[in-house]
């Protein structure tokens, strides 16, 4: 997470003074006046009917489709897409020439991300990153600085050691399809106060945390950043996040923290490795605002290596539907401070420890409060002694009146092994399916 030293803004709370990572008060209290406004626009107030019209699409993409096998073992044979999400856009020979139709795709809470749609394309063909004032054309933070909408991707396979955090504008695609790109061994990707962002078959690993100085993040701004967390993505009060295909791993802090009333997220089909904590949205038992928050959790899969925090949650309204949870050391899904979680269809496979077979974990709270929060699992495959432990209204948020085939069911667990199968990175050809 990204973090400032004078910035006071949302209720003068001692966290955003000690953790947003700037000193200039009325550019910063500017735009995140400007981001919250966008994000409390985004925030949903009948979250059950995101769910339900995601529901709906894995049922229509799984039609005709009763395989549930998943072979760990490259895949070498035709094109298959196994979820919505991926049949919108995958297996078109044509699809470097419609790069753009991937800003249709996305589901969930993030459905309404276009990312760069209706700005031209930019190309990075310079992976260094000297100078973080005035960045160079060609590079990629050059194109994240710029205004308006911008579709970026990559003339080449690079990787791109970062030299201070990332930070990207609003409207921007970064689009990695075709290349084989790394951010990696430098610091991270920094969305704070921005909106509509869509972050697209990068692999980010080995991040670690970064002095700051003086950093430009737009074309008409820059100022001074004080010390980065080593975040891997870093979402701050921002909202229409969309992250999908993403490979990470080993980052000094979280691989994606969202915190500080960020909304409308989806990460999607994405491959999560060898990390302690992996994921926190909200970062304060103390910041209500984070209230707001909505995240999805669709097709990924949490791989080797890692510990917790899958994710870990606060406040908000967490959605976490057909993912692959075959590794974690201590726990799976956590929170605090009353999230409700909506855990679909997924499945969970405990580790041998017969001291960590439990999914859920509640934090700071004893059972007289947390049984009261609404956490629910409906359809989880929980195989070698994985236990979830629902508890409070096993109906909150749901809403009537929806139509029939909208309210048809999530697929079940077992056939998660399908749906998140081509999580992470993928190899794209130009003239070939991706």
């Amino acid at each position: 997470m990204a973090g400032f030293s004078t910035l006071f803004v949302w209720s003068l709370l001692f966290f955003v003074v000690a953790n947003a990572n700037v000193d200039e008060d009325e550019y910063w209290n500017t735009r995140a006046t400007e981001a919250k406004k966008v994000a409390k626009s985004a925030f949903n107030p009948n979250p059950e009917i995101v769910t339900d019209n995601l529901n709906a699409a894995v049922s229509r993409a799984m039609v005709g489709r009763n395989s549930t096998r998943r072979s760990l073992k490259k895949y070498r044979g035709p094109c298959l897409a196994t979820n919505p999400i991926d049949r919108c856009w995958r297996c078109d020979r044509n699809w470097a020439k419609n790069r753009k139709k991937l800003a249709e795709c996305p589901l969930g809470f993030g459905h309404q991300t276009i990312g760069g749609k209706r700005g031209p394309i930019y190309v990075v063909t310079d992976a260094s990153d000297d100078d973080l004032v005035n960045p160079k054309p060609g590079t990629l933070r050059y194109g994240v600085i710029q205004k308006g909408p911008l579709w970026i991707i990559f003339g080449r396979s690079m990787i791109i050691r970062l030299s201070q955090e990332l930070m990207i504008s609003s409207d921007k695609t970064i689009d990695a399809r075709g290349a084989n790109v790394h951010i990696a061994f430098g610091a991270g990707l920094t969305i704070q106060f921005v909106n509509n962002v869509i972050i697209h078959n990068l692999h980010i690993h080995d991040i670690i945390s970064k002095s700051g100085g003086m950093i430009r993040d737009s074309v008409d701004h820059y100022g001074f950043r004080t010390q980065s967390d080593g975040d891997g993505i870093s979402i701050f009060g921002s909202s229409h996040v969309w992250i999908d295909h993403v490979s990470m791993s080993n980052c000094e802090d979280g691989l994606i923290d969202a915190i500080m009333g960020s909304t409308a997220i989806t990460i999607s089909n994405c491959h999560f490795t060898h990390h302690n904590e992996v994921m926190l949205f909200g970062a304060s038992d103390s910041y209500a605002e984070d209230e707001i928050m909505q995240v999805t959790l669709a097709f990924n899969h949490f791989g080797r290596g890692l510990v917790q925090r899958m994710p870990r949650c606060r406040w908000g309204f967490f959605h976490v539907v057909n993912n692959d949870y075959t590794h974690w050391l201590m726990y799976a899904i956590g929170g605090s401070q009353h999230p409700t979680i909506v855990s679909q269809g997924n499945r969970f496979i405990a580790p041998p420890n017969p001291n960590a077979k439990q999914v859920t974990k509640r934090e700071y709270a004893m059972e007289d409060e947390w049984k009261h929060w609404s956490w629910r699992s409906e359809g989880d495959e929980l195989m070698n002694g994985a236990v979830f432990i629902p508890s409070g209204d096993q109906t909150k948020g749901k809403k009537k009146g929806l139509s029939r085939y909208d309210m048809i069911s999530f697929k079940p667990g077992t056939y998660v092994r399908r749906l998140a199968r081509f999580s992470g990175t993928l190899e794209c050809t130009p003239g070939k399916p991706c």
